[in-house]
């Protein structure tokens, strides 16, 4: 089992930044595959961006690519979500991810993939 809280939402003016923090307990954390989602009001839960459970790559969203970047730092049991250039496009419910994975180099972007999911955090970027 393992359970994640998210921080670091919040309102912020478009052009804006902020930074997303996801902690995981348990003492596997490095076994495990790890993705950010959002959520808009009315909408679906998307894909944002993963990273895999220890080569260090990354993947992402058109809709982010060059302003996110997904990081993760196996000694806090942590993933980070680095938001940049915000757009109000982007206010949504974000929540992270983790899905224990036996491969070091896969990737999963759909929700039904993940098997854990934090509780959310609101981030509203005004224009």
């Amino acid at each position: 089992q393992v359970q994640l809280v998210e921080s670091g939402g919040g309102l912020v003016q478009a052009g804006g930044s902020l930074r997303l923090s996801c902690a995981a307990s348990g003492r596997t954390f490095s076994s495990y595959a790890m993705g950010w989602f959002r959520q808009a009001p009315g909408k679906e839960r998307d894909f944002v961006a993963t990273t895999p459970r220890g080569d260090g790559r990354t993947y992402y969203a058109d809709f982010v690519k060059g302003r996110f970047t997904i990081s993760r730092d196996n000694a806090k049991n942590t993933v980070y979500l680095q938001m940049n250039s915000l757009k109000p496009e982007d206010t949504a419910v974000y929540y992270c991810a983790a899905r224990q994975s036996s491969s070091y180099y896969a990737q999963y972007r759909a929700t039904d993939e993940y098997d854990y999911w934090g509780q959310g955090t609101q981030v509203t970027v005004s224009s």
